[in-house]
C-alpha cells in the first residue's frame, strides 16, 4: 500500500523512537489516518506508537484536539496556526512525547488561490521543547499523489524532532 520511500522512513522512525524511548502520536486531517496507517504497517509499531486522531471536520478538531472555533473561523482549518494547536492537543490528549499533526487540501476541489490544492502544513510538537511548523505545496496530479507526498513529509517532520 505504501511505497518503498515511506516504508522505509517509518521504520526508521520507530527505531529511532525506540531507541529514545519516545512514544508518537498523529492529529491528521487530509491525510485521513495515513500517517498512523504508515507507522502501523511496520512490525513492532506497538512499541513507539500510542495513538492517532483522525479530526477531519472543523468540529472534531475542536473536540478531540482543543482547537480553538475562533481560529478555524478566523484562518481556515488549513493553516499553521490550526497545525500548531492540532499537535500541542494530540500531544495533551495522550500519554505520548512526540506528535505530528497534518493538515491541507488534497483535492481535487477545495483550493482557493490564497490556497491551492496541494496547500498542507505539518506541525510537531515535543514534550518540553518548542513547536516546529513546515508548509509545503505539494505538486500531486491526483489527491492520492498529494496525501501520500504529505504522510512522506510528516514522517521526516517526526524523525527530524526525534535527532
Amino acid at each position: 500500500m505504501f511505497s518503498l520511500e515511506i516504508v522505509t522512513l517509518a521504520r526508521l522512525l520507530i527505531d529511532e523512537a525506540r531507541e529514545r524511548s519516545l512514544r508518537i502520536v498523529t492529529a491528521e486531517s487530509c491525510t485521513g489516518g495515513l500517517v498512523a496507517g504508515a507507522i502501523c504497517s511496520i512490525p513492532g509499531a506497538s512499541d513507539v506508537f500510542e495513538r492517532g486522531f483522525v479530526a477531519y471536520t472543523n468540529r472534531a478538531k475542536q473536540e478531540l484536539l482543543g482547537v480553538p472555533g475562533d481560529l478555524i473561523a478566523d484562518l481556515g482549518a488549513v493553516s499553521e496556526p490550526v497545525a500548531r494547536m492540532m499537535a500541542e492537543g494530540a500531544l495533551e490528549n495522550s500519554n505520548a512525547h512526540l506528535a505530528v499533526s497534518v493538515t491541507g487540501i488534497a483535492g481535487p476541489g477545495g483550493g482557493t488561490p490564497m490556497k491551492p490544492v496541494g496547500t498542507v502544513h505539518i506541525a510537531t510538537a515535543r514534550s518540553n521543547q518548542a513547536l516546529m511548523h513546515k508548509a509545503e505545496l505539494f505538486e500531486g496530479e491526483t489527491r492520492e499523489e498529494i496525501q501520500f507526498a504529505a504522510v512522506q513529509s510528516a514522517l521526516q517532520a517526526l524523525r527530524d524532532r526525534i535527532a
